[in-house]
């Protein structure tokens, strides 16, 4: 069995932005029936910028690791920079996962991206195309 790294049991032990955002400007929430990981990601979003971003997350300290490193890395971010994160770049910010664990961080990529797309179904007028 792989060993987590240092900052994987930090995000997991510690994770930041927990919880649900009150009438949020988007939210994200995906799965994988496979291990039973669920994901959920709420945005505020002011003038183009995420303001806030808050998860849940029903999942393995991978999982929940990702999550809280994935909202650290959209906050402050333009609504395209967010959509621009990468599970990769998720993994390498945790100084990587074991292999068996990457699908969290492709989880961290896709909840992002639906909380996104909802806001842009939501705001079509301040979405830039």
């Amino acid at each position: 069995m792989e060993a987590y790294s240092e900052k994987v049991m930090e995000h997991f032990t510690n994770p930041r932005n927990v919880g649900e955002i009150e009438n949020p400007d988007g939210c994200g929430t995906v799965g994988n029936a496979k291990c039973g990981d669920i994901m959920q990601m709420t945005i505020k979003v002011e003038h183009d910028i995420i303001t806030d971003v808050k998860f849940k997350t029903f999942g393995c300290g991978a999982a929940i690791a990702t999550s809280s490193m994935a909202t650290e890395m959209v906050k402050g971010k333009t609504i395209d920079e967010a959509l621009e994160l990468t599970n990769k770049a998720v993994a390498e910010a945790l100084d990587g996962l074991p292999p068996v664990k990457i699908h969290c961080s492709m989880l961290a990529e896709q909840a992002i991206h639906a909380a996104v797309a909802d806001y842009k179904q939501k705001h079509p007028d301040k979405a830039a195309v």
